[in-house]
């Protein structure tokens, strides 16, 4: 799997949430909570990812483009909420 942001956009990221898309990638290593993004339409399907960055949970926003290739849209540390439903299906069993 192959990784890609915007670099700018980047920047933005770690000045409002704190967290580097370099650091961000890391989600993708561990088990993960996938939903599809359907909150708007952006001409591409975009996903969210809930799951481990570092040693909190993270939620990733992404798109999946040709080629194995990750497009990494934002990330930010994952709400009360987000992180109940994240433990609720990691840890169902």
């Amino acid at each position: 799997m192959n990784f890609e942001w915007d670099t700018a956009k980047n920047r933005i990221n770690i000045r409002k949430h704190g967290i580097d898309f370099n650091d961000a990638v890391d989600i993708f290593k561990h088990p993960i909570l996938n939903l599809i993004d359907g909150k708007a339409e952006y001409g591409e399907e975009r996903w969210i990812a809930i799951g481990l960055i570092k040693a909190i949970v993270g939620v990733v926003i992404y798109t999946e483009r040709e080629g194995s290739v990750v497009r990494i849209i934002s990330a930010r540390k994952a709400t009360r909420n987000e992180v109940r439903l994240y433990e609720k299906s990691i840890y169902r069993n």
